[in-house]
């Protein structure tokens, strides 16, 4: 009985904070898809990404996140369709989102950029009452609390690209705003500013500042990273570290194991509360660039 009790008061407490959280990667930097669906790959034909994330490593019922995306750029129409999906589950709590994204790339002028997007998302929350086991299992009262829902939702972005930099924003979850029907997936805000170098010497400097906005709460997120260029062409590998508000720092390290694919992992620590009983979280992103045909109509990059 003890362990259900505890096990139920971790889900209450992630319940209630998904109305003030927001499910995404340490290192979004690498793929700012996974936070925007402005976000345009242009310089491929297409690419896909996997995900897995496991936060609080060590303690019982702690965060377990998938994601998968996949764009595809079509020169002619200067637009890129996306589709991100990802599984959350905490406890016996389950979150799921499956969402069609669209976005306009528009050239203001020789240096400036404009990327607009749009994203509609069908979310699922669920339980897995196997994992529930109480004294008195003729108690309904508290399996009523644990309905299942399956809502729609939305996502608007925008970026500007000048040069070396990279100005974003995105509202997520946006019919949160209006209806209390979502809930468990908190209408959230983000603006953040990329710097990135893309020379032929041997680093190249990231640097990724990112504010962020969900319900009464607000995070400040920084990641610096140096690329490692042994080619003229290609970045070989890059490491790197972030810091996010609430006491949470990391390490990030990347290597590309061929011209299509990248594999990054990143490991996270709490500098208080929850590291005395956790061994840190854990994260790996391996993704896959499909080339272009030597064609390009409205290369803006």
């Amino acid at each position: 009985m003890k362990k259900t009790i505890i096990l139920f008061a971790l889900n209450i407490v992630c319940l209630i904070g998904l109305a003030q959280s927001n499910i995404r990667l340490n290192n979004y930097w690498e793929n700012t898809y996974y936070i925007n669906p402005a976000s345009i790959n242009a310089l491929h034909l297409g690419e896909v990404s996997m995900a897995g994330q496991k936060q609080w490593l060590n303690l019982p019922g702690s965060p377990t996140t998938f994601f998968a995306t996949g764009t595809t750029y079509l020169d002619k129409l200067k637009t890129q369709f996306g589709l991100k999906v990802y599984q959350d589950k905490i406890g016996f709590t389950s979150t799921s989102d499956i969402s069609l994204s669209y976005a306009y790339a528009v050239t203001l002028n020789r240096e400036w950029r404009l990327n607009l997007g749009l994203a509609v998302s069908y979310q699922m929350l669920s339980y897995d009452l196997t994992e529930v086991n109480l004294e008195n299992g003729t108690d309904t009262k508290f399996y009523d609390k644990l309905l299942s829902e399956n809502n729609f939702n939305a996502d608007l972005g925008f970026e500007f690209l000048y040069k070396k930099w990279k100005f974003g924003g995105a509202s997520q979850n946006i019919f949160s705003l209006f209806s209390d029907i979502n809930k468990q997936y908190a209408n959230t805000n983000f603006l953040y500013t990329m710097y990135r170098q893309n020379s032929t010497e041997l680093l190249n400097l990231v640097v990724g500042v990112c504010g962020i906005q969900y319900a009464n709460y607000y995070q400040m997120e920084v990641s610096v990273a140096n690329y490692f260029k042994l080619s003229e062409n290609n970045d070989q590998f890059h490491i790197g570290v972030f810091y996010k508000t609430m006491n949470q720092m990391g390490a990030i390290l990347g290597f590309n194991l061929s011209n299509n694919i990248n594999v990054s992992y990143n490991y996270g620590f709490l500098l208080g509360g929850l590291s005395r009983s956790s061994i840190g979280s854990h994260e790996l992103i391996i993704s896959y660039q499909f080339d272009k045909p030597d064609k390009c109509y409205n290369c803006y990059y």
